[in-house]
């Protein structure tokens, strides 16, 4: 069986990415808003109006019209501290804007490294560095993880691992008439091929279950394990 390799093409470092989309976010962001202060009126406009006003008119003395320019300044005042406190609000609306287009990049790369290392598994089989079967409790480690075979599963099995050993490739006739025991003139590729269905149902995990038993067309199956990591017990 020809070793493993990936033919994934190697892609921009996404600590790159990150660092450059962050870079431009912060730019974008920052121009956007100096743009937005720069064009807001400014805080003391209203204030230096009114201040106009007194000046202008000096000549008003009477209670009602003093009354009336007191209103105009408490106005300007109100005025000052609610378009400063606009300019609070949007400075954190920009800083929260930031922090979520730069979280939502770190998660677009992470999804697409995510993405790239899953194919790289799809195309080179998943490593398995120990693969042993036990026929007397139908119990097949892989790696690190037991697997609780029944009868006909564990015969699935231990016929693919049999035919790694050797390096044979079995076709699903071949692996009903091992099996069975009959000619594989008496048997047929479906009854093979839900015999090794069955047993990727039984290791549970279909991407896994999927790149261990492979399937080469026109061939036949085989297990993708080096055969120095298969034991029979």
């Amino acid at each position: 069986m020809p070793e493993n390799t990936s033919s994934a093409s190697k892609g921009p470092n996404p600590a790159q990415v990150i660092v450059g989309g962050v870079i431009a976010i912060v730019l974008i962001l920052g121009i956007a808003a100096l743009v937005l202060f720069l064009n807001l009126p400014d805080a003391n406009a209203f204030n230096l109006r009114v201040e106009q006003l007194f000046i202008e008119n000096d000549a008003l003395t009477e209670a009602s019209e003093i009354r009336l320019l007191e209103i105009l300044a408490q106005s300007g005042t109100a005025f000052s501290d609610t378009l400063s406190s606009y300019r609070f609000i949007i400075f954190v609306l920009m800083v929260f804007a930031t922090a979520l287009l730069v979280a939502s990049l770190v998660f677009v790369v992470f999804l697409v490294t995510l993405a790239k290392r899953l194919s790289q598994i799809e195309k080179s089989g998943i490593q398995v560095s120990s693969l042993v079967v036990h026929r007397a409790d139908r119990i097949v480690q892989i790696n690190d993880m037991e697997f609780k075979l029944t009868e006909a599963a564990l015969e699935t099995l231990s016929v693919l691992a049999e035919a790694r050993l050797d390096d044979d490739i079995l076709s699903g006739i071949e692996i009903e008439a091992m099996i069975s025991g009959k000619s594989q003139v008496d048997c047929d590729e479906a009854s093979g091929a839900t015999r090794i269905k069955r047993l990727r149902d039984h290791l549970g995990n279909q991407m896994m279950s999927e790149l261990l038993i492979k399937n080469i067309a026109r061939k036949g199956y085989v297990l993708a394990v080096e055969p120095a990591a298969i034991r029979m017990e």
